[in-house]
């Protein structure tokens, strides 16, 4: 029997999807819910899977396709070859992305290699090259055959050795041509309505990192042996925009036509870099989730984005988005909004800086954080007000734990 394999619909309104690349090869044997190519969407890269074991034929070149066409077929009456491990094909990538395109000067490899060292210096043009080839010569024939140097030969020799000195080497020009991804296009066009559509401000703040840099110094050994994860920063930002957008719910709202939305729950994007494009998956209720729950989250998006696995799933919604340039050595940046979010914060790296600590100069590890925001609906006070909160709860992290609140004030009752 042959089965048709077709193409999935990765989304709704999503009409067209792109083969990016086939993981086997035509007419190889492939294994049942085995991955034999990756497709490429506006949102995501998603793996198209084999429904049934046997020889599998391909039907559609890479490049674009429309969902529900048939992309290959499965002869599930075929017998399996020999010694054909069942998973051998999996973890290779045995096609090339023909949309890519190299344009380079053309270059010849050398056609002989002399068999006396002496002469592998000697140079031959193409056509010698190709005559060579066809009468089955080399460099060393050419040279025994030659009966006499006359001043022809001794005067190419000097004008050779002239050309050396005096002629600098030239590096061969070329480029490289790649055709744009679904997801490149979709979102270039994400960035450039995001510019025309939005009123967008930064505004900037600095962190003094010293004391969650001595938490994680303290505590990273233990936390990991409990939970296995490591502690990073990502959960103490993740946990401090939460308490900060409660206080600041604007910054957590969207615009829907003539309508403001503001939700009562926090699904904080977090940025991922991935070999496809940037990536914006999302933490659901992050409200509710521990700092060892946000950094299993953010390990496991971070390595499904790594690999080419993130789902429209984990894309969808998100109501504020973090993104740390830091790890790129960035100090500063304006990030652009994640539409239709109001906000995204950025993180830049830590440098140790001088600072004014109770009248006195120290040097402290410094962070610089942004937050962009839509002025059309988020105001300065709200926008400075946020950014000055998260840097109180990442200077002082016990505070997270009374949702933001001045320790002093709680206990004084005012």
């Amino acid at each position: 029997m042959v089965v048709d394999i077709k193409i999935p619909s990765p989304g709704e309104s999503i009409t067209e999807v792109e083969i990016a690349r086939w993981l086997v090869e035509d007419g190889s044997w492939v294994e049942k819910d085995q991955e034999i190519a990756e497709v490429e969407s506006e949102k995501a890269t998603l793996p198209l899977l084999a429904s049934h074991s046997g020889i599998i034929t391909f039907k559609a070149n890479l490049g674009t396709i429309k969902v529900g066409e048939v992309a290959c077929t499965i002869d599930t009456d075929a017998k399996k070859p020999k010694g054909i491990d069942s998973r051998a094909e999996t973890d290779k990538t045995l096609a090339v992305d023909k949309t890519t395109e190299i344009v380079r000067p053309e270059k010849k490899a050398a056609t002989q290699k002399p068999l006396n060292k002496e002469l592998s210096n000697v140079k031959v043009t193409p056509l010698a090259s190709k005559l060579m080839d066809d009468n089955g010569l080399s460099v060393d024939d050419i040279i025994s055959g030659l009966r006499k140097i006359t001043t022809t030969e001794v005067n190419i020799a000097i004008q050779a050795k002239s050309d050396t000195r005096t002629t600098p080497t030239v590096k061969e020009r070329g480029e490289v041509r790649i055709a744009m991804s679904q997801l490149r296009k979709k979102l270039s066009q994400r960035l450039v309505n995001v510019k025309n559509e939005t009123a967008m401000l930064t505004t900037f703040n600095e962190v003094d990192m010293s004391r969650i840099i001595e938490i994680r110094k303290k505590h990273q050994k233990e936390f990991q042996e409990k939970y296995g994860v490591k502690l990073g920063f990502m959960s103490f930002f993740t946990k401090a925009v939460v308490e900060a957008l409660k206080q600041h719910p604007m910054v957590n709202s969207q615009i829907a036509g003539n309508e403001i939305i503001t939700p009562n729950y926090y699904d904080i994007g977090i940025a991922v870099q991935t070999p496809k494009g940037l990536m914006v998956p999302v933490i659901r209720n992050a409200e509710n989730l521990s700092m060892a729950q946000i950094e299993h989250e953010v390990l496991r998006l971070a390595e499904k984005g790594r690999n080419g696995r993130i789902s429209i799933d984990d894309l969808e919604g998100g109501t504020f988005t973090i993104t740390n340039g830091g790890i790129f050595g960035s100090m500063l940046s304006t990030p652009i909004l994640n539409p239709p979010q109001s906000g995204i914060l950025g993180m830049h790296n830590i440098v140790e800086r001088p600072v004014a600590v109770n009248g006195k100069v120290e040097i402290r590890p410094i962070m610089y954080i942004a937050l962009s925001y839509d002025h059309r609906i988020i105001d300065g006070k709200d926008s400075v007000g946020f950014l000055v909160k998260v840097k109180q709860m990442l200077e002082s992290p016990e505070e997270l734990l009374i949702g933001g609140s001045n320790p002093d004030r709680m206990l004084l009752g005012i």
